[in-house]
């Protein structure tokens, strides 16, 4: 039976659901708060240079493509997609720096260059962890969180050691070479927690990385918001910007509708693709399943601070995507998970889209994206925005070997206070529920109201973590759940 659903947010997991909801048949329409979808995969235009202001890793490309075939269609139907190579670089110090090939042979071979008798280490632990991926992608992440059993399959079983080691301790096994051991634990970052708090079965990461590639869609990554958006709509989903949320209507312990720039619109269904925290407020505090206690004691994936920066030339000694771990990546980790504030000398990252999309900039010149991980829910001034530019342009240029302080033309910042004003994002968090071992599958927040009902919840917060695959994943899972639950 066809149901009215109505969706907050359009980001990733808002997007997917749409669509698996419109081709279940209901009618549904997105409201968006901001004044084009993507939330936080919007595009910055600005004097003819083009940046992604979210994500810009595209990873797991498997898992674009199982999205899309669920609809009888293929990403190429929508965007180009084309594998990068070298898929990155990563500087140590000054001439120091190992540059990540597009290939598991290569990658061997240059990290046998820095420790003889790595590069065999090297090819048995992304053995490891694609056995690890092909029960995790293939499987696990598709379940909805509700239970743990759904962790208990004869797979896991085998690997059940895995969920209580950490990441850390693995690559230490194996890997003396301090370059070595960072260059494997940066993939896990993107779960948003420590690798030493990240449990060894998500060395799936790893083969993400070395086996599966890093790619990038013409464009950047919101050719695939433009992509789903576009699929939504063939199925019939109606979508709305400049449309904020004040209130989610309940009566009896039943959504029934929202409150839209002040007009009620009724629902049968709500699903939020919004900040799970911020939804709740949204509710009669007796219905709100999660108290600020809770939130407050969860472990957060870390926040950023970020510049997008417009330069007159060309930038040299740089790949598409570089980073830059030429200082303590112990104390920039605990000035973010451990005692949060802002780090004396912060690891960062940058993306020269330009140094492959002709399109992100205009001829001859460059567009750059830093980004410094942050804690959430410190202090942000435009002085300290200033002042940590400053530290990474200089530590840039000494590390690159260039100039480019006086070839900038502009730079606009993006940082916590913008994360919580634009997103409603908790403590201004950039990338959701950090993916440590208590708070995984079944111990993440449900994707079902436990208090509400015909209330469901998607996204980074909940089922299965952060990042845009699984952003894509929590989608189908909440629709999922809807059909199951229907009446």
């Amino acid at each position: 039976m066809s149901k009215n659903i109505k969706i907050i947010g359009s980001g990733f997991s808002a997007l997917a659901a749409s669509c698996y909801l419109a081709k279940q048949g209901h009618s549904v329409v997105i409201y968006e708060k901001n004044a084009t979808t993507g939330g936080r995969a919007r595009q910055l235009k600005k004097d003819g240079f083009v940046f992604d202001m979210g994500p810009t890793w595209y990873w797991m490309p498997d898992v674009f493509e199982r999205f899309f075939a669920d609809f009888g269609k293929k990403p190429s139907d929508y965007y180009d997609l084309s594998k990068l190579s070298p898929a990155y670089k990563v500087y140590f110090g000054e001439k120091d720096s190992i540059t990540i090939a597009d290939n598991l042979e290569q990658i061997a071979s240059a990290f046998e260059d820095v420790e003889k008798g790595s590069s065999q280490k090297l090819k048995e632990f992304i053995s490891e962890a694609q056995s690890n991926y092909d029960i995790a992608i293939k499987n696990l992440v598709y379940r909805p969180g509700v239970s743990p059993l759904e962790l208990i399959t004869p797979e896991t079983m085998l690997k059940v050691g895995q969920f209580f080691g950490n990441i850390s301790k693995d690559v230490r096994k194996r890997f003396k070479n301090k370059k070595l051991i960072q260059i494997l634990e940066f993939p896990v970052l993107f779960l948003g927690a420590k690798p030493s708090d990240t449990p060894s079965f998500y060395s799936f990461m790893n083969f993400a990385d070395f086996g599966l590639g890093t790619w990038h869609p013409k464009n950047g990554m919101y050719a695939v918001v433009e992509a789903m958006q576009k699929l939504a709509v063939e199925l019939g989903v109606e979508i709305k910007t400049n449309a904020v949320i004040d209130e989610i209507s309940v009566a009896n312990g039943k959504a029934e509708g929202l409150i839209v720039n002040g007009t009620k619109i009724e629902a049968d269904i709500i699903v939020s693709g919004a900040d799970y925290h911020h939804t709740e407020t949204l509710l009669p505090l007796k219905y709100r399943a999660y108290t600020e206690e809770y939130w407050n004691k969860k472990t957060f994936a870390p926040s950023s601070l970020l510049f997008y920066v417009g330069f007159d030339k060309k930038i040299t000694d740089v790949e598409h995507h570089t980073l830059f771990f030429d200082v303590d990546f112990e104390k920039h980790a605990a000035a973010i998970y451990d005692d949060p504030k802002w780090p004396e000398e912060p690891l960062f990252y940058a993306s020269f889209p330009s140094k492959t999309d002709e399109n992100a900039a205009p001829e001859g010149k460059e567009a750059g994206i830093f980004l410094i991980p942050l804690a959430p829910g410190i202090t942000d001034t435009e002085e300290l925005r200033n002042v940590y530019f400053d530290k990474i342009i200089k530590r840039f240029e000494k590390l690159t070997g260039q100039n480019i302080r006086n070839n900038i033309i502009f730079k606009e910042s993006f940082c916590i206070n913008d994360f919580t004003k634009e997103y409603n994002s908790y403590k201004g968090n950039a990338y959701g529920l950090a993916n440590t071992l208590l708070q995984t599958a079944f111990l993440r927040p449900k994707l079902k109201s436990k208090k509400v009902k015909n209330l469901y919840f998607t996204g980074q917060l909940t089922v299965p973590g952060p990042g845009v695959p699984p952003a894509l994943i929590s989608g189908k899972l909440v629709s999922e759940l809807i059909q199951k639950n229907k009446s």
